[in-house]
């Protein structure tokens, strides 16, 4: 039997395919502000989403290939601030808020927000199975922002109680509430899993089944409403584990150290951190300490 030799230029390209797929993100990302910098609104959101796809495909082109690496990471992660963070906030100030005045701190906030949610999940998350993320992800705020002027040219904007809001002024409080939202506690499903093993697998092959028939049949009529729908989601889903104190404190790196934390839903972690804080009751059988001891 031959040995295959071993072929380092296949194994180098292999580790370049993922970063090829951020690099393809921050492209987009850039091109996003210069299109809406030049009026072309549409365009703008269009290659925001493109960089959401491009964002998708390179972590799991790295799982796949087994061809993560700390470059890698971080790469993505400076990439993401600004197409999730800097360009959105970008379209929102060239097509709604008011140029001459103080309206461009909200892009600052949106952009700080972003960056600070991506730094914590480095320091916390990153390279850990998860089912939930900590803080409204970049990704989802990003994309719930660019994708408000599609929505707004279509029909159903206009033949609905929305068309009648002041969105000049809602866009405002939405940027403000996703920032907070980013760098908040509360908990956000991820990119579930497919399959048909479970239930929680079959829920998530059902949910990316509709998610791409609403990108192919319906872009302008889908983004905006599902991204607005999984923001109030994770507020319900807060307030409700709240409710029931059920809500964990923080998703902290090193809960198990086979990444089993990680993998719990939020009722489940909050009752593993109350059992953990629960003091030890004292052993009635214990003799207790001599005088000497105490000494």
């Amino acid at each position: 039997m031959t040995e295959v030799p071993h072929r380092p230029g296949v194994r180098r390209a292999v580790v370049l395919l993922p970063n090829g797929f951020t690099l393809l993100n921050l492209f987009f990302g850039i091109f996003a502000i210069v299109s809406a910098s030049r009026g072309e609104y549409v365009e703008a959101g269009r290659y925001v989403v493109w960089g959401g796809v491009a964002d998708a495909l390179d972590g799991r082109v790295a799982r796949a290939t087994r061809s993560g690496t700390r470059f890698g990471s971080e790469l993505d992660s400076l990439v993401d601030a600004i197409s999730f963070g800097l360009a959105p906030a970008m379209i929102m100030y060239f097509a709604v808020l008011n140029r001459g005045g103080w309206d461009w701190i909200f892009v600052f906030l949106f952009a700080a927000c972003a960056v600070m949610r991506l730094a914590r999940f480095n320091v916390e998350q990153a390279g850990r199975a998860k089912t939930y993320f900590r803080g409204l992800p970049s990704p989802a705020a990003g994309m719930t922002l660019a994708t408000y002027y599609w929505f707004s040219q279509t029909p159903l904007y206009y033949s609905t109680a929305l068309g009648a809001l002041p969105w000049g002024t809602v866009l405002r409080f939405l940027m403000i509430g996703l920032s907070f939202l980013m760098i908040s506690n509360v908990p956000y499903l991820a990119v579930p899993r497919i399959g048909i093993r479970s239930l929680r697998e079959i829920l998530g092959l059902v949910a990316v089944i509709t998610s791409i028939a609403g990108v192919i049949f319906l872009p302008k009529e889908f983004f905006f409403p599902a991204c607005v729908a999984y923001v109030v989601l994770g507020l319900a889903n807060a307030a409700f584990l709240g409710l029931l104190d059920r809500l964990p404190g923080a998703f902290e790196e090193g809960e198990d150290d086979e990444g089993e934390a990680s993998e719990l839903t939020p009722a489940e972690f909050g009752r593993r951190r109350r059992r953990r804080r629960r003091p030890a009751r004292p052993n009635s059988t214990s003799t207790p300490p001599s005088p000497e001891d105490v000494a």
